[in-house]
């Protein structure tokens, strides 16, 4: 039986990693540009949901998903990005780790697209009034992430067409993958999954509504 603590065929060198892989195809190593192009800003502009990486000051890493309608990312250069900070959690992994380390990297997906766009590059946050009331969202974000990037590259399509993300029938045969209350109800986080589903589902209206601007 495999033992992670004690594996045998760990890779630990970078002459060893690609003895077992076929050298990268040479338009795939080119593909990196500096700057968004006409395409992939428009990609930017109509993004509706994005999974941000960021690492801490210790190097823990965490990734984060972000979604919106289409504009709460917005391009101010062809080197620069921001992206409204809408409603969450409020344990601000991503933001505190931005403050921390100044990093992020950034994929961009588009609902039915299997291709993805990538972005690496430095970020911040501002809460600067002007650029706050840009976004063209029911209610002003109380900050954004500033983006600059370092390089940007479009990802081909095969994990999402491995895994079936757009398709139907797959999504019904997912459909007793366990939900966010049967894990927390696992991790002894909460005693009654289907009032933690019922407690999750009304608080998920309730705060959509306000971030709508149907609430105060």
């Amino acid at each position: 039986m495999f033992d992670p603590h004690n594996d045998h065929h760990r890779v630990d060198t970078l002459e060893a990693l690609r003895t077992n892989y076929r050298n990268a195809h040479p338009g795939t190593l080119g593909k990196e540009r500096p700057q968004l192009d006409d395409a992939t800003a428009a990609v930017a502009a109509r993004c509706r949901f994005a999974a941000i990486g960021t690492f801490d000051a210790d190097g823990n890493a965490d990734v984060s998903p972000r979604g919106g309608p289409s504009g709460f990312i917005k391009v101010l250069s062809p080197t620069h990005l921001a992206m409204a900070d809408l409603g969450g959690n409020n344990r601000l992994d991503t933001l505190t780790n931005i403050v921390a380390t100044g990093r992020i990297a950034l994929l961009m997906i588009t609902p039915g697209q299997t291709e993805t766009v990538r972005l690496n590059g430095t970020a911040h946050i501002s809460t600067d009034p002007e650029l706050l009331a840009t976004f063209d969202l029911p209610k002003v974000p109380k900050s954004a992430i500033v983006i600059q990037l370092d390089t940007t590259y479009m990802h081909c399509a095969k994990a999402f067409m491995r895994s079936g993300m757009w398709d139907t029938d797959v999504w019904a045969e997912m459909a007793d993958v366990p939900d966010g209350s049967a894990v927390l109800a696992s991790q002894g986080v909460v005693a009654d999954e289907a009032a933690t589903r019922a407690a999750l589902a009304a608080d998920y209206k309730t705060e959509l509504a306000r971030e709508a601007g149907g609430l105060s």
